[in-house]
């Protein structure tokens, strides 16, 4: 039998964090516990709203986040706020797909324009890596806006 999994990220930021990948992934932020949201109601609004309602304190409505694929294929990732600093490379890594199907200069094309557009959500870009036939088709490594590694594959 398989498994469903929950990726976690430990964050400074859990609601900046989340929205960033978010806007990567095509997720969606879930509505709060017994809430039903309207097609165009704002999460985190509704978040913001229940935690006031249930008593959380003001200081703590940003101590963990969550985003969910709407189709309901990817994982579920958790953002959790922890202290620490981000000290080391991550011994885990996400693979963003960004050019399925695609190959030589056409998917590094196709890299570099998910590139750009991730950029402007606050990520960093670190390298790219030219296709190297047969073990590699090339990718590009970035940052996401706390320091955490990932490629554009």
């Amino acid at each position: 039998m398989s498994r469903h999994i929950q990726v976690t990220f430990d964050a400074h930021d859990p609601r900046a964090l989340s929205s960033f990948w978010r806007d990567v992934l095509g997720y969606v932020h879930p509505g709060p516990p017994g809430v039903d949201l309207p097609e165009d109601a704002d999460p985190l609004a509704a978040w913001d709203d229940f935690l006031a309602r249930v008593g959380v304190p003001e200081e703590q409505r940003n101590t963990r986040s969550a985003i969910e694929d709407p189709d309901r294929h990817g994982p579920r990732l958790f953002f959790q706020q922890v202290p620490e600093d981000k000290v080391t490379k991550n011994r885990v890594h996400l693979d963003v797909r960004a050019a399925p199907g695609l190959q030589g200069e056409e998917r590094m094309a196709a890299l570099e324009v998910e590139c750009d557009r991730l950029l402007a959500l606050g990520a960093t870009r670190v390298r790219r890596y030219e296709p190297a036939p047969p073990m590699s088709v090339g990718f590009i490594v970035m940052t996401d806006p706390e320091g955490n590694e990932f490629c554009l594959d």
